[in-house]
């Protein structure tokens, strides 16, 4: 099987970044995947998105991803309707903000799916000093999914951003997965 994401950010925010991270932490662990963003040239603050897809085995396809199992949204402004386009019946909607999973449910109108809440924002700037929400919704992502190991999750963030940024985005990360609630 195939597990795809979707993630939903703005320009400049790390959506492509978290991606990356996320596979890098799939590669890790022996996994085939794939990581590419959907945006143009100077979108910075416009709406972007990024694609990880994971398999246990090789993986032939090359096309956006249109039915995710999951869809993470870095940036709260962006939640509506269209960001759970295609979501899978069971899959997971992990999203940063400060509602609760019921309350984004009933926002949203949405059944059949999981909605995983975090204060991304809240965290990243305790730890960073800056809202930067890419790391921690990895974080996020892992609890809700479990689709590859927070550990490995940690030692990709530390690889992707070394010494003392590492460290902090790695405590984002697993304040991130701690903090994580589900629905």
């Amino acid at each position: 099987m195939i597990f795809e994401v979707r993630w939903h950010g703005r320009g400049g925010q790390g959506c492509w970044t978290a991606s990356t991270v996320l596979a890098l932490a799939a590669l890790s662990e022996g996994k085939s995947v794939q990581s590419f963003p959907e945006f143009g040239p100077e979108r910075m603050g416009a709406p972007v998105q990024a694609f990880t897809r994971i398999s246990d085995k090789k993986i032939r396809m090359h096309c956006n991803i249109y039915r995710p199992n999951a869809v993470v949204v870095l940036d709260p402004t962006l939640l509506g309707r269209s960001v759970v386009e295609g979501l899978v019946e069971g899959g997971a909607l992990v999203v940063n903000t400060k509602s609760t999973p019921s309350q984004v449910k009933s926002s949203l109108g949405i059944h059949g799916v999981k909605v995983w809440t975090v204060d991304a924002s809240r965290i990243a700037l305790e730890v960073l000093g800056r809202e930067i929400t890419n790391t921690p919704m990895i974080g996020a992502l892992v609890k809700a999914t479990g689709v590859v190991k927070i550990d490995s999750v940690i030692s990709a963030v530390k690889e992707r951003f070394p010494g003392e940024l590492g460290e902090k985005n790695a405590t984002v990360v697993r304040r991130a997965y701690d903090e994580t609630v589900g629905e």
